[in-house]
């Protein structure tokens, strides 16, 4: 039976520490020489632009030793009418996977539904699992666990707060998230990661507050792809929110500061922040290649 990566919910606790002690081995360099995809083709089916999801996931799926083939949504037939389910089942024919970075979740799902190979979630606007991946294999790198961790996420209630949210339940991290009123995360998201939840999970308004009792700062641009035309007042609305040295003093001392990039320098974090010695942003785009190895494995092996 298939197994597709849409959300964090798709996995269950012991599967996501499997894919991070996996993640680690990986990152060591043990089984090196090893290419567990042989003779496998991946597709990678963008919608919208990326750096990090696209490289990382063409990188890993090369030193898996399968073959990555980049398709750009607007040069297939589905950029001329062909339907999703039509697409999907004919990729299916061809791939032993396929990852998707789309504009609607809900496109997705429909392309879920009629696919009988994995499907793996690059991004859409709801949810980002493949970084949370990486996120938690940051702090567990860095902290040496996940269990009891505070995280404080400072900013919009986005896609990739929406997976950490999903990440911080499964983990029992005790996640606390400033927003303005208005751009809190997905209510649904929200609720269900409360049911499940043996950890503290709570919005605030003030980031000074979320930020008091943090091991992990966390944050993420104002403006996302598709937001544009709103950029002047989210960038009004979110300006308290900046991640800089006042705020990060309100943490602990050996707080480190995640940002899943591209960064906006000089708006939701400072340069100080950026390239001072509490940041492992760069570190985390890197275990981006890491952790969607060992997904890949997990999923296809």
């Amino acid at each position: 039976m298939k197994r597709d990566f849409l959300t964090v919910w798709d996995l269950s606790t012991g599967e996501i520490d499997s894919i991070i002690r996996r993640a680690l081995e990986l990152k060591s360099g043990k089984d090196g020489n090893r290419c567990p995809l042989m003779g496998k083709s991946i597709g990678l089916l963008f919608e919208k632009a990326s750096t990090r999801t696209r490289v990382s996931f063409e990188a890993g799926i090369y030193q898996l030793g399968a073959q990555a083939l980049y398709m750009n949504h607007g040069e297939l037939q589905m950029g001329r009418g062909e339907t999703i389910g039509d697409t999907a089942r004919t990729l299916s024919r061809y791939l032993n996977a396929v990852v998707i970075r789309t504009s609607e979740h809900s496109r997705l799902e429909e392309f879920s539904s009629h696919a009988s190979i994995p499907v793996i979630n690059g991004l859409s606007n709801r949810h980002h699992p493949c970084q949370a991946l990486a996120d938690l294999l940051t702090i567990q790198e860095k902290k040496g666990g996940l269990k009891g961790i505070h995280l404080a996420f400072i900013g919009d209630g986005n896609n990739v707060a929406n997976s950490l949210i999903e990440a911080a339940s499964k983990m029992e991290i005790n996640l606390s998230m400033a927003c303005p009123e208005g751009y809190e995360p997905d209510p649904d998201v929200l609720e269900r990661a409360r049911d499940a939840a043996k950890s503290e999970i709570i919005i605030l308004r003030d980031p000074r507050e979320a930020a008091g009792r943090a091991d992990v700062v966390y944050t993420d641009v104002w403006v996302s792809m598709g937001q544009e035309k709103e950029a002047e007042e989210r960038k009004r609305r979110f300006r308290p929110y900046q991640v800089n040295n006042a705020l990060l003093s309100c943490a602990k001392k050996d707080a480190i500061v995640l940002h899943c990039l591209p960064a906006h320098r000089g708006e939701e974090i400072t340069d100080e922040v950026m390239d001072g010695s509490r940041s492992v942003v760069f570190d985390q785009a890197e275990n981006r290649l890491h952790s969607q190895k060992a997904l890949l494995e997990f999923l296809l092996a």
